[in-house]
């Protein structure tokens, strides 16, 4: 039951997705052909609400819901993020679904795309398996 302030934000969340357009799988291949600005002005502005968000964090020390406090760690650049992002991308333009709108598309009745989920899944345990082996 402490949870449901994360079930409703994703709701919401999802519902926005919907409504703006940004799981309609045309709207990506449009984003992938260069043939229209829309999905990228969604993701300049995911990026830019991002980090004014962080900043704001940062700025005024806020907390979670729970009280902690939140903390940024420095991440170090490795060639396996180069890999990652190219091999993401492509099932992205592949499949017009990346994670968030993938659950969306689901919830609007796009059941076809439970076949993405599940290989994101087998995705997801495959490096989890092949984790160590990979360049990090």
């Amino acid at each position: 039951m402490k949870n449901i302030k994360y079930l409703a934000a994703g709701t919401a969340f999802g519902i926005v997705f919907v409504k703006a357009e940004i799981i309609s799988w045309f709207r990506i291949q449009e984003m992938f052909r260069l043939q229209s600005f829309f999905m990228y002005g969604v993701i300049g502005t995911a990026i830019l609400t991002g980090m004014l968000s962080v900043w704001l964090i940062k700025r005024f020390k806020i907390k979670t819901f729970s009280g902690e406090t939140i903390t940024f760690e420095k991440k170090t650049f490795s060639k396996g993020q180069i890999f990652g992002g190219l091999l993401f991308g492509i099932g992205w333009a592949i499949t017009g679904a990346c994670p968030g709108p993938l659950f969306a598309q689901i919830g609007s009745g796009f059941l076809v795309v439970g076949i993405t989920f599940l290989s994101a899944v087998a995705g997801t345990w495959v490096y989890g398996y092949l984790k160590e082996k990979l360049p990090h």
